[in-house]
């Protein structure tokens, strides 16, 4: 195994990866059902000729620059193991802290409702559920292809208090009201697509990455809907993008009419969340 670990690193440096030795561990890890350690406390357990055949198909894609996820077929998030596929944007590091934000939010509250638009994986509303589980959760997207995966990874985590709806956002909204609305919709402009990393652009679904414009129209609708389907005390919580991207938001959000608002920031000490009350 350590040669193939050798052999593996060495070829993905010749390929131009950034993380050479992380990408064979990684890989090697799925195939094997390893975690890392056991790849060098077991270093001279035989790999099987179809684990051998699995890693260089595996191999071979990655090199394509298709995401590890959708290889492996799974990513963990927030503790959950959340399957994925190109029908779903893959679940980042960075939108934990859009769920630390929410659950705070609705800390003392008994049996929230809560509203998330566009929930892909449904990685989102998994991770509020598991941490509150009175929240009586509505999460909506427009691709019937992610809502099958994001009810399969609710099935699988066993949250059974979610229910997801397939609605276009910018046409119609879900009854009742809500005590929090919560997204990571899609905020890349149009024109800096090409600017994303080639795992992104070829690979990721286009609709949960940008809105064709100027990544600025699902804040509008937010801003121009929320307080009719928000209950007064409620909060919206959402992620942002990058450089200019939140003070924009932010904007959108006080010209609307909205006092409390605050840009929180990752812990790469970047502004990628906006917390506003009603």
């Amino acid at each position: 195994m350590i040669d193939i670990l050798k052999w593996g690193e060495d070829y993905f440096h010749t390929k131009g990866f950034e993380s050479p030795k992380q990408e064979i561990e990684w890989l090697l890890c799925d195939v094997l059902n390893y975690k890392r350690i056991d790849l060098y406390v077991q270093f001279e357990q035989p790999i099987s000729q179809n684990e051998l055949t699995q890693l260089k198909g595996w191999i071979k894609r990655r090199v394509d620059r298709e995401p590890l996820q959708y290889i492996t077929g799974t990513t963990e998030f927030y503790g959950h193991k959340i399957k994925v596929n190109p029908h779903v944007l893959i679940p980042r590091p960075e939108t934990e802290r859009l769920v630390d934000v929410a659950l705070h939010c609705i800390g003392n509250m008994t049996s929230p409702n809560i509203l998330e638009i566009g929930t892909g994986s449904g990685c989102i509303p998994i991770a509020i559920a598991g941490e509150k589980p009175d929240a009586n959760i509505t999460a909506i997207d427009i691709s019937a292809d992610a809502l099958n995966v994001a009810k399969e990874n609710a099935q699988f985590n066993q949250m059974s208090h979610i229910q997801f709806l397939e609605i276009d956002f910018f046409t119609s909204m879900p009854d009742g009201t809500f005590d929090l609305m919560v997204s990571n919709p899609p905020y890349i402009p149009k024109n800096e697509m090409n600017e994303t990393m080639v795992e992104v652009r070829e690979h990721e679904p286009r609709v949960a990455l940008t809105d064709e414009k100027d990544g600025l129209s699902f804040y509008q609708r937010i801003a121009t809907e929320a307080k009719s389907i928000i209950n007064p005390g409620g909060w919206i919580v959402l992620e942002v993008g990058l450089g200019s991207h939140p003070g924009k938001v932010k904007d959108i959000f006080q010209k609307a009419g909205f006092n409390s608002l605050e840009l929180i920031q990752d812990f790469n000490s970047d502004e990628r969340v906006l917390k506003i009350q009603i």
